[in-house]
């Protein structure tokens, strides 16, 4: 006779699968001086953006078939409160229009430090795991402990020598996997205040940011990222009474996709480049991750092993 075995189904916590598009497309990331340069300076923004669009919908990858793409937009209320949803939310809209192009969904910055249930930043930075360059000692503290996140080793802290030895000698930084010569990069993740109160830092809610428009983020099982659909005839004055994302377009292709692509001033270079350190770093939740590649195998779309190398981006010169 065989004992029968009995178990909670809520004691094996599920993985939520979120749907998703071939390709998320970003239209800008505006911060509070963007929008005080005026509606001509939102003009000129999506003026240059509308060229890349076209070109980034014809190059999406969809084994075959007609791409399903969905744009998105970012704004900073994290960094610097200003206006309100209801001003400045019909005024970038109306302005991504009158260059043919069509904002599906708005995410608030925000949203990626902490979603009102979900403290986003935080968990995330739980997930970064640290790799030891060759010939390193552990003098480095950890990340988690500095707020500073490095894609190799910094050059050695100078020591004042013992009596009658000399000086060590100057060594320089080494990047991790470098080609031959080093690009070396020091991230600062976060910084605390002398009142405790923790300021993410604008690349790693960045990666947040990304890691989101991948599907790939997850709090107890369940989709952090959950687009709410606007249905009201206008927007509230208050940036804490929006969403922390809307979903814009009711006919939008899903949020989150295989791969995303950021059309964004050359000004964020060095910022996107610290993106793709902390997304390297991060171990992402290995269930989502499987989920992403059932489907990606299912639909004959190729997805890059490496989460950092599903992420690309289009910078223009010039404002």
């Amino acid at each position: 006779m065989t004992d029968a075995v009995f178990s909670e189904t809520t004691a094996e916590p599920r993985t939520q699968a979120v749907p998703l598009s071939h390709l998320s497309l970003e239209l800008g990331h505006f911060y509070l001086e963007d929008f005080e340069a005026g509606p001509a300076h939102l003009r000129r923004h999506f003026e240059r953006v509308r060229p890349w669009v076209e070109a980034a919908c014809a190059t999406a990858g969809a084994g075959g078939r007609r791409p399903r793409i969905s744009t998105c937009f970012l704004i900073d209320d994290y960094f610097t409160r200003f206006s309100s949803p209801a001003e400045l939310i019909p005024l970038l809209l109306a302005e991504a229009g009158r260059a043919g192009l069509a904002v599906d969904y708005l995410a608030r910055e925000s949203g990626c430090a902490d979603t009102g249930k979900t403290p986003v930043a935080e968990a995330v930075a739980g997930r970064l795991v640290e790799e030891p360059p060759p010939g390193s000692y552990g003098i480095r503290p950890p990340a988690a402990q500095t707020g500073w996140l490095a894609n190799g080793e910094r050059s050695p802290t100078a020591r004042l020598p013992q009596a009658m030895q000399k000086a060590a000698a100057w060594q320089p930084p080494t990047e991790t996997a470098a080609r031959r010569h080093s690009v070396f990069l020091d991230v600062e993740l976060w910084s605390d205040g002398p009142d405790g109160q923790r300021t993410w830092s604008c690349p790693f809610l960045a990666a947040v940011w990304q890691l989101g428009r991948l599907g790939l983020l997850r709090d107890q099982g369940e989709a952090v990222f959950v687009p709410h659909p606007h249905t009201a005839p206008d927007f509230p004055e208050d940036w804490d009474d929006l969403p922390a994302l809307v979903r814009l377009n009711p006919r939008a292709a899903p949020f989150a996709a295989y791969r995303t692509c950021s059309v964004l001033p050359n000004r964020f270079l060095p910022v996107e480049h610290a993106v793709r350190v902390i997304l390297d770093r991060t171990e992402v939740d290995p269930e989502a991750l499987s989920q992403v590649a059932e489907r990606s195998a299912h639909e004959a779309v190729t997805v890059p092993d490496s989460v950092a190398d599903r992420v690309s981006y289009v910078f223009y010169a010039g404002e």
